[in-house]
């Protein structure tokens, strides 16, 4: 099932890389499908990528890659141990804010990935990619909590907003509040793992059976003092 997944995962890697569909195909140096764990829990969701992204195909590769690979060091994860996409695959010129023709060419391609991967938390980072999930939401008022009501989620996934590791970059205020909405976040997962297995059944129960229950546990101490 895995492997299934992964080969999936890796043609709609190579569709994506061959899009046209906007103008954005036609400009940028590469795609960014996204890239991480195949069977990650976690999907953290950016917006578009940047010059860094652009240069090498791969996301989050510049500072705020580098912040986020840091807070999930903070949690007991690597990069490995989750999924990282953008909702739109190429960057846009100037690092502009993607426009509408252009979220909605990406859109099905953002619908299969989460179809494929089936995360317990879609974590969308910022408010350009909060919008893509829950139009109406303010990343200030909802960060750091799990927020019903999501459009577009796989089957059970939980959605959790948090900032975008570049708005702690700009303002270095925001670095504590991010560091403890990760936190919140892996105090999330039992819960969202819970909601994720009832909603799936059976099936969703067996796939939760191969997690590995003593790095979890490492987690939620490294963050109990902050629940307090």
């Amino acid at each position: 099932m895995l492997e299934g997944r992964a080969a999936a995962l890796a043609n709609l890697a190579h569709e994506i890389e061959s899009c046209r569909a906007c103008p954005l195909g036609s400009f940028r140096a590469h795609s960014v499908p996204g890239e991480g764990n195949a069977n990650a829990e976690l999907l953290f969701v950016g917006e578009a990528p940047g010059a860094s992204e652009d240069a090498v195909g791969r996301p989050f590769v510049g500072p705020a890659g580098r912040l986020l690979d840091l807070l999930l060091g903070l949690t007991g994860h690597a990069r490995e141990d989750v999924f990282v996409l953008n909702v739109i695959k190429c960057r846009p010129p100037e690092n502009r804010d993607p426009a509408p023709e252009e979220i909605a060419a990406c859109a099905s391609f953002l619908e299969r990935q989460l179809a494929l991967l089936s995360p317990v938390i879609v974590a969308p980072l910022g408010r350009h990619a909060l919008r893509a999930f829950a139009p109406d939401a303010k990343i200030s008022a909802v960060h750091g909590n799990p927020l019903p009501g999501g459009v577009g989620l796989p089957l059970g996934a939980t959605l959790f907003p948090l900032y975008h590791p570049a708005a702690a970059l700009h303002n270095g205020a925001l670095r504590p509040t991010l560091e403890r909405d990760m936190g919140a976040l892996v105090r999330e997962l039992p819960a969202a793992r819970a909601r994720w297995a009832s909603a799936r059944g059976e099936a969703g129960e067996a796939r939760l059976l191969r997690k590995e229950p003593s790095a979890e546990q490492a987690q939620l101490r490294l963050f109990e003092g902050e629940a307090e």
